[in-house]
C-alpha cells in the first residue's frame, strides 16, 4: 500500500477525521499503513445522537423488522467479502484465520437474523411467560415482560477479531433495539472501519442505529446513563479499569466483560498414545497455538497432561509446530501469520521470559524458526513456543501468566482430581477441553470443571466428525467465562438478545396481561363470533379471537379403535383388572387420542386461510379422560408473528400460535397446549 490514509470514525451519521494523528503498521513488513484522525470526537453530540435519533428509528421496527435487517445487511456484506479478506491480510492473519474474523462475523448476523425471527414477537414486548394466578378467584395474575431500555450500547473490542468481536456484539444488540456505538482497539481498527463503511453504504441501518469510534474513547463512558450499557473484550487488567468507572457504578450501568483467560486442555487418564483421542488432543493443541498467531481469547494456554505421557505429548507437538510455515499470509502454504503489531511481539516475548524461569523450553525459536516472504524481517513473527512445568501445583506462574500469542505451556498430573484443580487454578477461563472415551469420565469431571470455566468442550472420536473446536465460539452457546474471564456472557442465542433488554414484572387481571404481552393470557376476555378463527386471514386474526366446540363423549369402542390404528396397546387402556389396580382405578383413554379428538372438534376442514400446522409447544395431559368422560376444546389465538415472508407464489403469510384447553364434562382441564400454524395473508 502506497498510499497512507487516515482513518475516519462515523459519528452522528458523518464520517469524522482527516489529519493524521498515529501510526498503523503492516504486521507482515512493519511498513506504514494507515493513521488515526487526530480531531477529537464530541461524544456528547454521539450519545445524543443515539438517544434522539437512533433509539426512535429502532423502536419504529419490531424484533421481526430488526431480524430481516440483520439478514438482509448479512448478504450485502457476504458478497463484498473478499475486499475485507484483502485488508485483513496486512493484521498478519492467514486466510483460514480471516474466515473466522471475516465470515464468523457475517455468519453471526445470519445466525441472529435467523433466531430473532423465529423466536421473537412481531412486537417491541417479549413476553416472559407463563402468566401466573396471584388470587384464588382468576382475576388478578403477574408474569414478565421483557422491552427495549431505550438507551444505547458501547462495545469496546479487542484487536484480535476486528470484525467478529463487532458483529458478535452489535447483532444482539440491534434486535434489542440499542444503538451502538463501537470502539475497536487502535491496532487493527483499519479492519473494522472497512466494514463499518459497508455496513454505512448499504442504507440498510436505521439512522443512528450505529456509530464508530476510531482512536480514544475520551469521556464517552462519563456521559452514559443506566439506560445503556457497556461490553468490552480484552485484557483483565483493562477491563478492571472500565469497570470502576464512577459514573457507570454511580448510574449501575450494565458492563459486561470478556476477558483474556487461561483456558485449558486436559488429556485425561484413560488416553493411551494409541488411541483416535491422543491424535486429537496433539492436533486441537496446536491448532490453538498456531489459528491468528494465537492471538485468540479462547486459545489453549495450558495443556494438561498425565505424567506418564508428557513426553509422547512432547514429542507429537514438536513434530506437529515443526511443520508450520509460518511467514506473509498471501504466500501460499504459509499456515500461520504474524503478531498483530511490533508492541504486540515485544509483549509476548516479556511474557515468554517469565513463563521461561524454571521451566523448560521445549519447542521454541530456536528450531528452525524462519518465515517466509519479501520484508517479513520486519514484521511482527513470533515463534510457536511450548513450553514444560514439571511442578504445576507448586508454579504460580504458569497459572497467572498469559503470553498472547502462539504459546503454551504443558503441566503434568496425576490422578484426575489433581488435573481438574490444575485447570481451576487459572481462576476462570472462557473454555476448556476435555479429551476421553469414557463417559464415566465425562460425567465425573465436566461438572466440576464448569464452576471455573463458561464452556466446556468434550473431544472425542464421535464429536471429532463435527467439532467445531475448542477455540470456536457460537452464536448458539454462551461466550463468557467466570473470574479471570470478566463474569460475563456474550452470544448465547436469544439469551444475548434478552441481557441488552429490561425486564419487567406485570401484574394486573389477565384481561389487561393479555393487551400489554400481546398474547392471550388464561382467564382473559375472549371473542367468539360466528366465524371460525381457522375461516380468517392472518390480518383479520386478534389475539383472543376464540372458538368453543362442541361436545364428544369418549367411547370404549375409540379407545380400541385408536390402538388398532397407533399400535399403542399399553395396559392403562386396555387391561380392566390391571387399570383397576392402578392410581386411575379404571381404564383411560389414550392421551394422544383426546390429542387428536381435539383437533377433530376445533377444524374447520375445508381450505381456507390456514396452510399448515407445523408445531406443538407444551403439551400437558392434566386430568385422565376415562369411557364415558364428555370432552370439548376452547381454540384461542394466542398470539400472531408476522414474519415478512411470501411462499413461492408470492403470497404473504405469518405465523399463529393457537391455546388449546381441553375439559371434561366437570369442567376440569384434560388437556393442555399450543398449536403453531402458518396463515395466508390477504394480500
Amino acid at each position: 500500500m502506497t498510499n497512507v490514509s487516515t482513518l475516519q470514525s462515523l459519528i452522528a451519521g458523518r464520517w469524522l477525521g482527516s489529519e493524521a494523528s498515529t501510526p498503523l503498521h503492516s504486521a507482515v513488513n512493519n511498513n506504514l499503513i494507515y493513521h488515526t484522525h487526530a480531531e477529537k470526537i464530541d461524544f456528547d453530540e454521539a450519545v445524543t445522537f443515539a438517544r434522539k435519533t437512533g433509539v426512535p428509528a429502532l423502536m419504529k421496527l419490531d424484533f421481526q423488522k430488526r431480524a430481516g435487517i440483520l439478514k438482509a445487511l448479512a448478504l450485502y456484506l457476504m458478497e463484498r467479502k473478499e475486499e475485507l479478506y484483502k485488508i485483513s491480510e496486512l493484521t498478519g492473519a492467514t486466510r483460514p484465520d480471516s474466515w473466522v474474523d471475516v465470515e464468523g462475523g457475517i455468519g453471526t448476523l445470519f445466525a441472529y437474523a435467523s433466531m430473532g425471527s423465529r423466536e421473537l414477537p412481531s412486537s417491541n414486548v417479549l413476553h416472559e411467560g407463563p402468566a401466573m394466578a396471584l388470587g384464588k378467584r382468576g382475576g388478578f395474575a403477574g408474569t414478565h415482560i421483557l422491552v427495549p431500555r431505550g438507551g444505547l450500547a458501547v462495545h469496546i473490542n479487542a484487536f484480535n477479531f476486528p470484525i467478529w468481536g463487532m458483529l458478535e456484539k452489535f447483532a444482539p444488540s440491534f434486535l434489542a433495539a440499542m444503538p451502538c456505538i463501537g470502539k475497536p482497539a487502535t491496532a487493527t481498527s483499519y479492519l473494522t472501519e472497512a466494514v463499518v463503511r459497508m455496513m454505512h453504504a448499504s442504507g440498510l441501518l436505521p439512522e443512528g442505529s450505529f456509530q464508530l469510534v476510531i482512536g480514544s474513547t475520551g469521556d464517552l463512558l462519563d456521559r452514559l446513563s443506566g439506560a445503556d450499557a457497556v461490553t468490552f473484550t480484552g485484557s483483565a487488567d483493562t477491563a478492571a479499569k472500565l469497570r470502576v468507572n464512577k459514573n457507570l457504578i454511580a448510574n449501575s450501568v450494565p458492563f459486561t466483560a470478556e476477558a483474556d483467560s487461561l483456558n485449558c486442555a486436559i488429556l485425561a487418564p484413560d488416553v493411551t498414545p494409541d488411541d483416535p483421542e491422543f491424535d486429537l488432543f496433539v492436533k486441537e493443541v496446536a491448532r490453538e497455538m498456531t489459528g491468528k498467531a494465537g492471538q485468540k481469547c479462547t486459545a489453549i494456554r495450558r495443556i494438561i497432561v498425565p505424567k506418564q505421557h508428557v513426553d509422547a505429548v512432547a514429542e507429537r507437538l514438536r513434530q506437529r509446530l515443526s511443520k508450520v510455515v509460518v511467514g506473509d499470509p498471501s504466500m501460499e502454504g504459509v499456515r500461520m501469520g504474524a503478531l498483530a503489531s511490533m508492541d504486540q511481539h515485544r509483549d509476548v516475548s516479556e511474557r515468554v521470559e517469565m513463563l521461561a524461569r524454571g521451566n523448560e523450553i521445549v519447542f521454541g525459536a530456536r528450531d528452525g524458526f524462519k518465515p517466509v516472504g519479501e520484508g517479513v524481517a520486519n514484521g511482527a513473527f513470533f515463534a510457536p513456543t511450548l513450553l514444560l512445568c514439571r511442578d504445576a501445583m507448586n508454579n504460580d506462574a504458569v497459572h497467572d501468566i498469559e503470553a498472547f500469542g502462539p504459546v503454551s505451556t504443558m503441566m503434568t498430573y496425576e490422578g484426575i482430581d489433581e488435573a481438574l484443580e490444575l485447570a481451576a487454578r487459572g481462576k476462570g477461563s472462557l473454555v476448556s477441553t476435555l479429551v476421553t472415551r469414557e463417559p464415566a469420565i465425562a460425567a465425573y469431571a465436566v461438572p466440576i470443571a464448569a464452576a471455573s470455566h463458561g464452556r466446556v468442550h468434550i473431544l472425542e472420536r464421535e464429536a471429532a466428525v463435527d467439532s467445531t473446536g475448542h477455540g470456536s465460539p457460537l452464536p448458539q452457546l454462551k461466550h463468557g467465562g467466570p473470574g479471570r474471564a470478566g463474569g460475563g456472557e456474550e452470544l448465547g442465542g436469544i439469551r444475548a438478545v434478552r441481557h441488552f433488554l429490561q425486564r419487567a414484572a406485570v401484574q394486573g387481571s389477565p384481561t389487561m396481561l393479555a393487551a400489554v404481552t400481546g398474547e392471550y393470557v388464561r382467564g382473559a376476555a375472549v371473542r367468539e363470533s360466528e366465524v371460525h378463527p381457522f375461516r380468517k386471514y392472518f390480518e383479520d386474526l386478534q389475539m383472543g379471537d376464540s372458538l368453543l366446540t362442541h361436545r364428544r363423549t369418549v367411547s370404549e369402542a375409540d379407545i380400541v379403535a385408536f390402538g388398532g390404528i397407533s399400535g399403542d396397546f399399553f395396559y392403562m387402556h386396555f387391561d380392566e383388572i390391571a387399570a383397576r389396580d392402578s392410581q386411575f382405578g379404571k381404564r383411560i383413554a389414550h392421551g394422544y387420542f383426546v390429542l387428536s379428538a381435539a383437533a377433530g372438534l376445533f377444524v374447520s376442514p375445508a381450505p381456507g386461510p390456514v396452510l399448515a400446522n407445523y408445531g406443538l409447544d407444551n403439551l400437558r395431559f392434566i386430568t385422565p379422560v376415562a369411557i364415558g368422560d364428555t370432552i370439548r376444546a376452547r381454540l384461542t389465538c394466542k398470539r400472531k408473528v408476522d414474519r415478512n415472508r411470501t411462499d413461492e407464489r408470492g403470497v404473504g403469510q405469518g405465523v399463529v400460535a393457537w391455546d388449546v384447553q381441553v375439559t371434561n364434562q366437570d369442567e376440569e382441564l384434560v388437556a393442555s397446549y399450543d398449536i403453531l400454524t402458518l396463515v395466508m395473508k390477504r394480500s
